[in-house]
């Protein structure tokens, strides 16, 4: 059973830096990162398909986060500049194994912002 570990979350100042990383026990069709919203206990910030190029970040951290992988380790790494307080969150990584939707997650790694 494939098995996700994230990793990198921390406390960080408003305007700072933080890259989080989810190393996979192996490969899947796809990965993404996910944090709580208003209404929504997971909400997705941002995803990428394993083969190719595709990419997907939220308009609420567009320009800021960012998402990209490293084939040979099966890690996905979040980069996450220009924090705000507002990102505060358990950021969970997720596995879309065979491309029908997520079916494996992490136990999540926490961030905190502050003003």
């Amino acid at each position: 059973q494939l098995q996700l570990a994230e990793s990198g979350g921390g406390s960080v100042q408003a305007g700072g830096s933080l890259r989080l990383s989810c190393d996979a026990s192996g490969r899947t069709y796809g990965m993404g990162w996910f944090r709580p919203a208003p209404g929504k206990e997971r909400d997705l910030v941002a995803s990428i398909i394993w083969d190719g190029d595709y990419t997907y970040v939220t308009d609420s951290v567009k320009g800021r986060f960012t998402i990209s992988r490293d084939p040979d380790k099966n890690t996905v790494y979040l980069q996450m500049n220009s924090l705000k307080p507002e990102d505060t969150a358990v950021y969970y990584c997720a596995a879309d194994t065979y491309g029908l939707g997520y079916d494996t997650w992490g136990p999540g790694t926490r961030v905190v912002v502050s003003s």
